[in-house]
């Protein structure tokens, strides 16, 4: 098993999704429970020729090496690059989000989200994630992640990984270059030899932990798409998603209005690879992520907002103990 799977799973369900200008729609939507099992999404039918079938190939080890024999598959590149964001920024250094992780259908651990103070000209965003007593038993992870941001065009210049999952330690350190856009990945699992990846990316390119944030600035509508590439367990992953409707949002934190988008993940080199997601962003000032439901080599993976503390506003907590079994 591969260190930090779960922190980083996690965020690629969270950076897998952004929108394009569309439509709101004016009918009020019935609200929607991310925690009731009759109201999550559902898997795609993997009769679907356009859909790749949710098979083991699918949900397997992300970071896996094409078998020598696998046909090489193009992916589509991405049509257009990302629209112009949002302004003011939705966030400003302070801001600490609280998430609960649940995988295989049971509490996980916990999951933070930082935004740290500008150095070096760059904004520096911080997730930190550790399993839960419980869920150690099947996979004990405690690690991090940061991304160094333009403040502006929130684009990465580098982002770093530093974990230890069952004993075994991980870095990981990747540098983007906008000139040429490639994209540089060092990386070291315990004792063993140092590694290096060479990537390039197509018209935008991100990281799993800082995606999250530009998200958030998107301006996003009903319908359109976007698309954009994406680092995350080694690799690099393509991006498209759809904002599929505004909906009202119930959870122990509170009631929103938000927007759920849907979309996949495909690995570059290696098509057959892919992971759907959905996440829910409320529609409002904040543009706080709510909730994402998306895979991992276990199974299902979800995320789920219970804490938010910003600079200068009465900070939010889940009220009661509601059990995230679905």
């Amino acid at each position: 098993m591969k260190p930090m799977r779960t922190l980083v799973a996690a965020c690629l369900a969270f950076s897998a999704l952004g929108a394009i200008p569309g439509q709101a729609q004016e009918a009020q939507p019935r609200p929607i429970n991310i925690l009731s099992p009759s109201r999550l999404p559902t898997v795609p039918d993997p009769s679907d020729p356009a859909k790749p079938a949710a098979n083991a190939e699918n949900t397997g080890d992300a970071s896996s090496t094409p078998a020598p024999d696998e046909p090489v598959v193009a992916v589509k590149p991405c049509e257009q690059g990302l629209p112009v964001l949002r302004s003011p920024l939705a966030f400003k250094p302070g801001e600490l989000l609280e998430f609960d992780m649940d995988a295989m259908g049971a509490k996980a651990g916990k999951l933070t989200m930082r935004v740290q103070r500008p150095a070096n000209g760059s904004l520096p965003v911080l997730v930190e994630a550790q399993t839960n007593t419980l869920f150690s038993k099947v996979r004990r992870v405690r690690g991090s992640a940061t991304s160094y941001l333009h403040p502006k065009t929130l684009r990465p210049s580098r982002y770093t990984e530093e974990a230890v999952e069952n004993e075994q330690r991980r870095k990981v350190n990747v540098d983007f270059s906008a000139q040429d856009k490639s994209v540089k990945v060092d990386y070291q699992f315990g004792d063993r030899p140092k590694g290096h990846y060479d990537y390039a990316y197509d018209k935008d390119g991100l990281d799993v932990a800082g995606a999250i944030y530009l998200i958030r600035q998107l301006p996003l509508k009903k319908d359109l798409p976007v698309c954009f590439d994406v680092y995350g367990i080694r690799r690099m992953w393509r991006m498209t998603a759809t904002v599929v409707e505004r909906e009202h949002v119930s959870l122990p934190l509170g009631e929103f209005d938000a927007w759920h988008l849907a979309g996949t993940a495909v690995r570059i080199d290696r098509p057959s690879q892919t992971r759907d997601i959905h996440v829910w962003i409320s529609d409002d000032d904040r543009r706080l992520p709510l909730a994402a439901v998306g895979a991992i080599d276990l199974g299902a993976v979800r995320l789920t907002l219970s804490g938010v503390k910003r600079p200068g506003e009465k900070p939010m907590e889940a009220q009661g103990k509601e059990d995230l079994k679905w």
